[in-house]
């Protein structure tokens, strides 16, 4: 019993996972003043670094909460240490 009770409570802990983004797509309102520059300067920072997420979608949700931007498409691998 005991074997079963250990198995449920490592099942139930999340897997942390890192991810590279290859290419994002932003989201910008139609009204902002960011200009071309910086909205590649800001996909360019994203994709540089390495994301740490439980799944794909908690990397959206870490990137739009780190950037303040809902992303419009994402491409990323998963990086496997």
């Amino acid at each position: 019993m005991l074997s079963t009770e250990v198995t449920q409570k490592v099942s139930n802990i999340s897997r942390i996972m890192q991810f590279k983004v290859t290419a994002i797509e932003f989201d910008y309102d139609q009204e902002d003043e960011m200009d071309a520059y910086d909205k590649d300067r800001l996909a360019c920072e994203v994709m540089m670094d390495t994301w740490e997420a439980e799944d794909d979608d908690d990397l959206v949700e870490e990137i739009t909460a780190a950037t303040g931007w809902c992303i419009n498409s994402i491409e990323f691998v998963n990086i496997v240490s």
